[in-house]
């Protein structure tokens, strides 16, 4: 059985690839803004969603972009 921390990402996960249903995978160390997945428009409904999944209230005054870069980056700092 996943563990919560798990099928939390995969919220996040599953949330980008609906946003790119060209996608089919998504690497844990794969840089999000250089492969496009999530770009300025996108970037504040993605930030709610992390927000969401991990129950982590997230700063938005003082968000490090390297927190947002990669899959591994996300969980390591809010799950």
């Amino acid at each position: 059985m996943p563990s919560t921390t798990s099928s939390n990402l995969d919220t996040v996960r599953n949330w980008l690839l609906a946003k790119h249903p060209e996608r089919t995978s998504i690497a844990a160390d794969e840089d999000l803004i250089k492969a496009r997945l999530v770009d300025s428009l996108s970037f504040v409904e993605f930030v709610l969603t992390v927000e969401e999944a991990s129950g982590v209230e997230i700063d938005h005054e003082a968000i490090d972009l390297e927190d947002f870069r990669t899959l591994e980056a996300i969980e390591r700092k809010y799950f």
